[in-house]
């Protein structure tokens, strides 16, 4: 055999005999990774999207149908349903006015009382109390958030209503009553019914949920911020007012006007309490009504053109929480815009 010619019988002339190359395929796990990973963020990305158009599409579509509902009035009477007081189902007469400004006064005295209130209760349990005190505390607190508005209207009327008639509004009538300018505000019968018992029952109820969020955003200040300040002798207020609220502003306005919200749809309560009158007072001690409350009281028996007033109020209620709650973004963004600047 001469050198070089191939042979079956040996190893080394099968393999070089081979000329095609062997072609293979290698699965690279990598990029199959990547592309399940996209597929899933894209889905994710779907489903968030789809739960905030939800939100948004329920928000509008109760706006549409109570504006649809009470569009007799609204646009049959136009502004005299707004600045008119009469309310007469007989003469089918309606006015917003009076609703109206009981909601706005009741809501503006519960957040007078429940800031201040809230405040102390937030600053206590996070600044003053012992340790072994502030969860008990802050445990009872959130508990009040549970209690039902019912219980709190029921004990309203039979506890705190003849309590705010025989002691507080016969005080206030014999005292500030007397004054000028403001005296007005607190002359009247003493009935324990009125705008002013109401308007405490609504700080009552709403002081858990400013306290609980006030005092959430009081623990995220960095301790190093408070233990500097208290090395070079500053005093707990002086910690408080210069390091603990500019450092939580923001979350504090927003608390805020949580509770805000949360008085102005207040309904059950507010109905035990209120007196539902639709006399328009200057006093805080007379009957009123409110928004939430005339449409409780008088829905189900509402037909025609009364039941179309009574939705046009619950429209008017979607738009006064609705410019509360933009006045509310405005004052967040225009403290984020003064911080940015400073």
């Amino acid at each position: 055999m001469k050198e070089g010619t191939p042979h079956s019988g040996g190893v080394p002339g099968f393999f070089t005999g081979l000329s095609m190359p062997i072609a293979t395929h290698v699965a690279d796990p990598g990029n199959d990774r990547s592309r399940i990973d996209a597929r899933n963020d894209a889905l994710f990305r779907g489903i968030l999207r789809v739960c905030a158009l939800l939100v948004l599409a329920a928000l509008l579509g109760a706006a549409l149908s109570t504006l649809w509902g009470g569009r007799e009035v609204l646009f049959g009477d136009g502004w005299h349903f707004l600045a008119s007081s009469q309310w007469n189902p007989v003469e089918n007469r309606y006015g917003a006015w009076a609703p109206i400004y009981g909601t706005l006064v009741t809501s503006l005295i519960a957040i007078v009382i429940a800031v201040p209130l809230s405040f102390g209760i937030a600053l206590c349990l996070t600044e003053v109390a012992p340790l072994w005190l502030r969860t008990p505390v802050a445990t009872a607190i959130e508990l009040l958030a549970a209690i039902p508005s019912i219980i709190y209207g029921m004990w309203g009327l039979f506890v705190f209503v003849p309590f705010m008639a025989a002691h507080v509004d016969p005080m206030l009538d014999s005292t500030l009553g007397r004054l000028p300018f403001v005296g007005a505000l607190f002359r009247g019968p003493p009935l324990g019914l009125g705008l002013l018992t109401a308007g405490i029952v609504l700080a009552i109820m709403i002081v858990p949920f400013i306290s609980s969020v006030m005092r959430e955003v009081f623990q995220t200040v960095p301790a190093r911020l408070k233990e500097s300040a208290y090395a070079l002798g500053s005093t707990t207020w002086e910690v408080v007012w210069d390091i603990v609220l500019p450092y939580t502003r923001q979350a504090v306005i927003g608390g805020i006007f949580l509770g805000l919200g949360r008085a102005l749809g207040e309904t059950m309560a507010v109905t035990f309490v209120l007196g539902n009158a639709y006399d328009l007072s200057a006093s805080l001690l007379m009957p009123g009504t409110s928004i939430s409350s005339s449409i409780a009281n008088e829905f189900n028996e509402a037909v025609g053109l009364h039941r179309s007033a009574l939705i046009a109020l619950g429209f008017l209620l979607f738009v006064v929480t609705f410019v509360v709650l933009l006045i509310a973004r405005r004052m967040l963004r225009s403290l984020k815009r003064k911080e940015g600047n400073a």
